[in-house]
């Protein structure tokens, strides 16, 4: 069983920055991580992941230039760092973590492990 444990959530201006960070309790280098983001009355939706060994990063088009992800495979941390916050921006964001290679379907929710969030509030 893999614990994912979030931190660095809050609250910020519009046009400010935010670091994400996602500590595993156990995974592989062929891993896949990222971030899932759900705002009230939203669907939940994939911001961006990285398959761990290679370093291979995905990102959905509303964060990309926007958003950094990357990992640390030896403390199996992942950082998401936010910058150009817009107010759409705000969501609780989750960590998630799957033992298989991110490929084309990384933006679908089909991650074994999940964290239990961090919320993400940027003000216009």
């Amino acid at each position: 069983q893999v614990q994912l444990a979030e931190s660095g959530g809050g609250s910020v201006q519009a046009g400010g920055s935010l670091i994400l960070s996602c500590t595993a309790s156990s995974v592989g280098l062929r891993f896949c991580m990222g971030w899932f983001r759900q705002a009230p009355g939203k669907e939940r939706e994939a911001v961006a992941s990285i398959y761990m060994r290679p370093g291979w990063t995905y990102y959905s088009d509303s964060v990309k230039g926007r958003f950094t992800i990357s990992a640390d495979n030896h403390n199996k941390t992942v950082t998401l760092q936010m910058h150009a916050l817009r107010p759409e921006d705000t969501a609780r964001y989750y960590c998630v973590a799957d033992p298989s290679p991110c490929g084309s379907s990384w933006h679908r929710p089909k991650y074994d492990y999940w964290g239990q969030g961090t919320q993400v509030t940027v003000s216009s």
